[in-house]
């Protein structure tokens, strides 16, 4: 007698689901958020108390980068921040304040926890001495007058003429046209081997009168660092009894012995 044959049959399983992802698992939970407000609201609150408390308070002021007398200008404009927190400074205003002054360029500071406030100028660099009949400024490298001084004062700097009718401020600028031009151009002459004592800019071109005696003359005030450049290696090897080293044309100098010929043409 055959036996039944055996039936194999098989089940399907069942897929495997991916459970969506709840976002609520990665929500904070009311306590967390509870907490975090709370430590917000407490900072807020001790960062309040602290601006207006002496924690903070200023009680040094310290300036960098510029002379003694700079220095003391920049404490004195800043005098009034002490006993203001250092949280409550508004930096801007004192930025503002400081590079108002004639003898600052730029500032900056930093706040020195618990009560000192640092502070960094660029200051102007005078160049010149500005002369105006009995009238004397000093003039920066950028053309601003940073000071009224006596006509004797700072002997070591080359003097500058101007017309009566320039109008001169303390801290104000000086026409482009003139003044500034030399100031700027006397800025660059630091390489130059021999000192400068006056400098004018005149109908033909601005001048340098050296300490020798020697008048060099520049033209235009413009290729100045080049001219300047020809003009020291020019000094090097002048003859003696020269009266003036023209470079207006850079391409070409002349130097002479009689000052009231021209090295043009």
């Amino acid at each position: 007698m055959a036996r039944p044959r055996a039936r194999a049959a098989a089940a399907p399983l069942p897929r495997a689901t991916r459970r969506p992802l709840r976002a609520a698992r990665f929500l904070p939970s009311p306590r967390s958020l509870a907490v975090g407000f709370g430590l917000l609201a407490l900072g807020g609150g001790l960062y309040g108390i602290a601006r207006e408390t002496s924690a903070f308070a200023v009680d040094r002021i310290a300036v960098e980068g510029a002379s003694p007398h700079v220095r003391a200008q920049v404490r004195h404009a800043a005098a009034t921040l002490r006993g203001t927190s250092l949280l409550a400074l508004d930096g801007g205003l004192l930025v503002r304040r400081l590079e108002a002054l004639p003898t600052v360029v730029s500032a900056g500071y930093d706040r020195s926890f618990p009560h000192t406030l640092r502070i960094v100028v660029v200051p102007e660099r005078p160049v010149a001495v500005l002369r105006q009949g009995s009238r004397a400024w000093l003039i920066s490298a950028r053309g601003r007058a940073t000071a009224a001084v006596p006509s004797s004062a700072a002997p070591q700097l080359p003097r500058v003429w101007i017309p009566r009718t320039t109008h001169v401020v303390v801290g104000g600028f000086l026409p482009a046209d003139h003044a500034a031009a030399v100031a700027r151009s006397l800025a660059l002459a630091g390489n130059l081997p021999a000192h400068v004592a006056g400098a004018q800019l005149r109908r033909e071109g601005l001048v340098f009168r050296l300490r020798s005696g020697l008048e060099l003359r520049l033209g235009d005030p413009t290729d100045i660092r080049l001219k300047l450049a020809i003009a020291g290696r020019a000094l090097r090897v002048l003859p003696a009894g020269s009266a003036y080293l023209d470079v207006s044309v850079p391409g070409r100098p002349v130097a002479g012995s009689n000052p009231r010929v021209s090295g043009r043409g």
